[in-house]
């Protein structure tokens, strides 16, 4: 089976079809909707596209589609190509507006940031014999060596703000062969030093409670109706947002 996708991007070029061959293993997962990742361009990167039709074959020499990510429907996708002949927008862009939020962008893995850490090279008794004769003279080299002592692993700009010692200093004690650089990579983590808000026992200002029980009234008489909520940024739209779907839930 082949699938003809659109890939996710927003040049003009590329808006139109390509075909892909299905896997025979994700033949019975891979429906019109699906967010795909395919192989694209002369380097074979991996590239998101949306399954937009499936056909028994292609008149052309096809490549395999490498893994399947998520779903749309085929009525979301018949609507993302109608917005984009009404509105004369790419067939892509119409398509990212039926995603769930938090999912339109293509997923990039955060990568680990690498640091320069600096570390005593020397051991410290040989260190401090050199300062006791006089061979380290200046104080602010005594300074920086005493700091990075303290704290291995610093990195450059945190001995300059906390020594007032400028980068010359550390280069000079790492020329001398006391101090040495070493890059190390940190897993980054994004959200752990992130306060999220609790989603419970949530208190509604005045206008999201007005906000709030138009709604509510409209759910409980089983009315299907469209609200717009207005506010400026930062009003805390999503909190009545929130309990209006925990409502409906």
């Amino acid at each position: 089976m082949i699938a003809e996708v659109i890939i996710n991007r927003t040049a003009k070029k590329l808006n139109r079809t390509f075909d892909y061959e299905i896997p025979k293993e994700l033949e019975d997962l891979i429906l019109i909707g699906s967010k795909v990742l395919v192989p694209f361009g002369k380097g074979g990167n991996l590239e998101q596209a949306f399954v937009v039709a499936i056909k028994e074959k292609s008149e052309y020499e096809v490549k395999e589609i490498a893994k399947i990510e998520d779903s749309l429907t085929d009525k979301q996708i018949e609507l993302a190509r109608w917005m984009a002949k009404r509105y004369f927008g790419n067939v892509s862009d119409c398509i990212k507006l039926m995603l769930t939020p938090g999912t339109r962008t293509k997923v990039t893995k955060v990568q680990d940031k690498t640091i320069n850490a600096v570390y005593l090279k020397k051991d410290i008794e040989e260190i401090e014999f050199d300062i006791e004769t006089n061979k380290i003279k200046s104080e602010k080299h005594k300074k920086v060596i005493k700091f990075v002592k303290d704290n291995e692993g610093v990195t450059i700009p945190e001995i300059e703000m906390l020594t007032d010692c400028s980068r010359a200093i550390v280069n000079t004690l790492v020329k001398n062969g006391y101090l040495e650089i070493i890059s190390k990579k940190i897993e980054r983590e994004p959200l752990k030093d992130k306060v999220l808000d609790k989603t419970s026992n949530l208190k509604l200002t005045e206008e999201q409670e007005q906000a709030y029980k138009k709604v509510e009234q409209a759910i409980d008489k089983n009315m299907y109706k469209s609200f717009l909520l207005y506010g400026v940024t930062g009003s805390r739209k999503n909190r009545s947002i929130f309990a209006i779907n925990t409502k409906s839930n």
